[in-house]
C-alpha cells in the first residue's frame, strides 16, 4: 500500500461542500468526524485503483492511522452517514466501497510519502482527537488535494473559499495551515496576486504529488492566470 505515489480518491462529495458538514462539536461528535477523515484517509489508500473497493480489518485500520476501535467505529459511520463510503457489492466483512468511484470527480492522495514509519500513518502519530485544529487541518488537507491544479501543482483557494467549503471560520484557518506545514502535509507557496501585479496570495502544494513540479523548477514565470488550471 505505502508503495504506491498516490491513489484516486472521489472529490464530488468535496466539491459540494461535504466537509463543512463535519464541524467540531462538543461530546465527541468533533472528535468523530477528525476519526472519519483519518479512517477516510486510509481506506483511501487501501483501495484498489480499478474498483474504489479496500479490505481492511478492523485490526488493519487501527493500525494504520492510531485509532481505538471505538473511535474508527465511530468515523466509519460518519463515513457512511455522509455517503462517502459503502458496504462492498459482495457484503464481506471489513471491505469498503468509495462511493461513486467510477463516476466521480477524482483527485490524487498521496500515499508514500504519509507513512514515515513502516505501517502508519505518520500524520496521525500526534493526533489525540482533542483539539479543534486537528479536525481543521484534515479539512484543509482534503480541500486542497481535491483543489490541486493539474499544471500548477498547487491548489490556489482564497480564505473566502475555504471558509465556504470546509465550513472552518476565517479566524482559524491559520491555525489549520500551520498543523498542516508540522505534520509536513502542505507547503504554502506565495504566487502572483490576480489582482495586484505587485501583490502575492498564498497557494497550497501537496507534499508527495508530482514533487518535480514547484516554484523551484518553475520559477517564477507562471501567472496567475496559470495557477488557475483545471483539475486533476
Amino acid at each position: 500500500m505505502s508503495s504506491r505515489d498516490w491513489v484516486r480518491l472521489p472529490s464530488t462529495w468535496i466539491d459540494e461542500r461535504g466537509l463543512a458538514g463535519l464541524s467540531w462539536k462538543a461530546g465527541g461528535a468533533g472528535s468523530d468526524n477528525t476519526a472519519a477523515l483519518m479512517a477516510l484517509t486510509a481506506i483511501a489508500h487501501a483501495a484498489d485503483q480499478e474498483t474504489g473497493i479496500a479490505r481492511l480489518t478492523y485490526d488493519d485500520l487501527c493500525d494504520l492511522t492510531g485509532l481505538s476501535r471505538a473511535k474508527a467505529s465511530n468515523g466509519l459511520e460518519i463515513l457512511r452517514g455522509i455517503n462517502v463510503i459503502e458496504r462492498a457489492p459482495d457484503g464481506a466483512r471489513s471491505t469498503y466501497q468509495l462511493v461513486n468511484y467510477a463516476r466521480s470527480h477524482w483527485a490524487k492522495l498521496p500515499v508514500k510519502s504519509m507513512y514515515r514509519r513502516a505501517g502508519r500513518i505518520a500524520a496521525f502519530d500526534d493526533f489525540q482527537l482533542r483539539l479543534p485544529a486537528e479536525l481543521e487541518a484534515l479539512k484543509l488537507f482534503f480541500l486542497f488535494v481535491a483543489r490541486r491544479g493539474r499544471t500548477s501543482n498547487v491548489a490556489h483557494i482564497g480564505y473566502e473559499k475555504i471558509e465556504e467549503y470546509t465550513g472552518i471560520k476565517r479566524g482559524r484557518i491559520k491555525t489549520g495551515l500551520s498543523l498542516l506545514a508540522t505534520l509536513s502535509l502542505v507547503y504554502v507557496e506565495p504566487i502572483p496576486s490576480g489582482t495586484n501585479m505587485y501583490g502575492v496570495s498564498n497557494a497550497y502544494r501537496i507534499v508527495g504529488l508530482d514533487t518535480y513540479n514547484h516554484m523551484g523548477t518553475r520559477g517564477r514565470g507562471m501567472t496567475a492566470i496559470d495557477y488557475n488550471d483545471a483539475r486533476t
